[in-house]
């Protein structure tokens, strides 16, 4: 697939505390999306060196899980993020779900977009608000709200850890949280990303992506945690 042309990642910042998280007066109501589909979304990045570090860690596979259909994106990694930019481009408007993604994936996704010169269509809102965000890839407080062309983003772990987490004092990591409601999980090594091969590496993201679309689709209004962005930059 060619490269979208839709300008440099835009990284805005919410500046004010006078709405709860993600709320804004212009944004649309959370039941707006009610109807969309849900569309997990993982990544796996290089741990060579510092797979938490987008400025010095490539990214390996990205996996996008809808309700009938599983994609991963790897190969060079010029090509992996502008196949995954069209796809997105292309796919029927729905919600990409991801799993702390406010706080790494997507900020790590633009962070490398912008080191290989590949242009996406997310949109970035810096939260300082949103909890857990010392793993953001810019070392900022706090996390980010999204939007990737016309999908919106929901981030299933502030979901969970919000309520779940809270109530249950448990951390709401992936994999223990689905293991309890007795999803399959596919486990590896964290550390040795690096050292699967192509298949192991791929039935991995993918396991992820569909695990964190999983746990979402368990809730009664799981549209009720997207995003929340000002109308201008949601187009």
């Amino acid at each position: 697939m060619g490269r979208a042309s839709q300008g440099p990642p835009t990284i805005a910042t919410v500046t004010s505390s006078q709405s709860p998280p993600g709320q804004s007066p212009t944004a649309q109501p959370p039941s707006a999306h009610r109807d969309l589909p849900l569309y997990g979304l993982d990544i796996e990045t290089d741990t060579t060196a510092d797979g938490l570090d987008p400025q010095v860690a490539p990214v390996l596979a990205v996996a996008l899980v809808g309700e009938d259909f599983s994609a991963v994106f790897d190969g060079a990694e010029t090509d992996l993020l502008a196949d995954l930019n069209q796809h997105l481009a292309d796919l029927r408007p729905g919600i990409l779900v991801t799993w702390n993604g406010g706080c790494f994936d997507l900020p790590f996704l633009s962070e490398r977009a912008a080191v290989c010169g590949v242009p996406l269509g997310l949109r970035l809102v810096h939260d300082p608000l949103i909890p857990g965000g010392n793993q953001s890839p810019q070392r900022l407080v706090g996390g980010y709200r999204a939007r990737w062309h016309c999908h919106g983003h929901l981030d299933a772990y502030q979901v969970f850890r919000a309520d779940v987490g809270a109530s249950m004092g448990i951390s709401c990591a992936l994999k223990p949280l689905a293991r309890l409601v007795g999803l399959d999980v596919v486990e590896v090594d964290r550390q040795r990303i690096h050292e699967l091969s192509d298949d192991e590496r791929s039935a991995y993201v993918v396991s992820d992506a569909r695990l964190a679309r999983a746990l979402i689709c368990r809730r009664a209004q799981p549209w009720a945690g997207v995003d929340q962005l000002p109308l201008s930059m949601g187009s």
